[in-house]
């Protein structure tokens, strides 16, 4: 019989492990197959090089599943920072993006990232950067507006007098 093979397999492998680490149920299938893979004599270095992981990452698998059985391999929780803001804050901060920073005790017409990063320490006690303020309006739904340039709402006389040009009519130096 011939042996099939995959067309683009490097690539197709990739896409694989991607697929398998998008979810909680694929990741515990994954750890499965190691840990079968393991019971079936291959050693933890030989696993590691089949499924694409380290060895260090199979041995915990095995360690974890000796101690804790199947529920060993089940997803826990993942380390990391917890969130600055909570769902309910989130909504509550949303309501606050709806008014005018002016109804705050702002200056400013419109929100923007630092505005609402101090109004976020202010209010809140939380304290976020700039850039994680911008994301935080993307989140929350709102799109950037640029504010209106002071020069529109200018007297039309200091405009005319601050222009370099002369007035239509009048020739240039004499």
């Amino acid at each position: 019989m011939r042996r099939l093979e995959v067309q683009h397999a490097e690539f197709m492998r990739l896409a694989v492990q991607d697929e398998i680490l998008r979810s909680e149920e694929s990741r515990y299938d994954h750890r499965l197959h190691g840990i079968l893979l393991v019971c079936s004599g291959f050693s933890c270095s030989e696993v590691a090089e089949l499924l694409g992981q380290s060895r260090r990452t199979v041995q915990y698998w095995v360690r974890r599943f000796e101690r804790s059985g199947f529920a060993g391999l089940q997803e826990g929780l993942r380390a990391g920072r917890p969130p600055a803001l909570d769902e309910e804050t989130l909504e509550e901060i949303g309501r606050d993006l709806r008014r005018s920073p002016r109804d705050w005790g702002y200056s400013q017409n419109l929100w923007d990232g630092k505005l609402l990063s101090h109004h976020l320490a202010e209010r809140y006690g939380a304290r976020l950067g700039v850039r994680q303020c911008q994301r935080l309006f993307r989140r929350l739904g709102f799109r950037r507006r640029k504010p209106r340039p002071v020069i529109a709402q200018a007297d039309p006389e200091a405009q005319r007098a601050y222009k370099k040009t002369a007035p239509l009519g009048r020739q240039g130096r004499p």
